[in-house]
């Protein structure tokens, strides 16, 4: 039995283009953010050179968008870290955030559902009109 293969080195450093193909984002998707202040990559010459940590803001960034909140609440989040009441402080106010963003989804679940009925309505009602054409036409015919 052979011995098992050394694990790799983890990354310490990432390339905008890694990361990137990592996230399935655009390097402009990328760059957008770091102009939003959420990420701060080293500069290499023209190189950007990201850290773990703007790994794993980026995914935290990424999560916030699908979850539906604003780059602003995003970065109040990320931001809240390294904010006197760290961690606690970021997961109590996200929990607030989660909160409003979840009351949000229900009225617009409610604004959903009561169009969807006005519509099934309105539909049933033009194919009752519908079924009533052809007595109508005979009926307009025999004057």
């Amino acid at each position: 039995m052979s011995a098992p293969l050394p694990r790799p080195e983890p990354h310490t450093e990432f390339s905008i283009g890694e990361l990137s193909r990592e996230f399935r984002v655009t390097t402009r998707t990328i760059r957008f953010y770091e102009d939003q202040g959420l990420l701060a990559p080293r500069r290499q010459g023209q190189n950007r050179i990201y850290a773990p940590r703007d790994r794993v803001r980026l995914m935290l960034i990424l999560r916030g968008k699908r979850l539906g909140f604003s780059i602003r609440d995003i970065k109040d989040i990320v931001e809240m870290y390294d904010a006197p009441e760290g961690e606690v402080g970021q997961l109590r106010y996200f929990i607030d955030r989660m909160r409003e963003r979840r009351e949000d989804l229900q009225r617009q679940r409610t604004d959903i559902d009561q169009v969807l009925g006005e519509l099934d309505a309105l539909e049933t009602r033009c194919r009752q009109i519908l079924d009533q054409q052809p007595r109508l036409q005979r009926a307009a015919g025999a004057d």
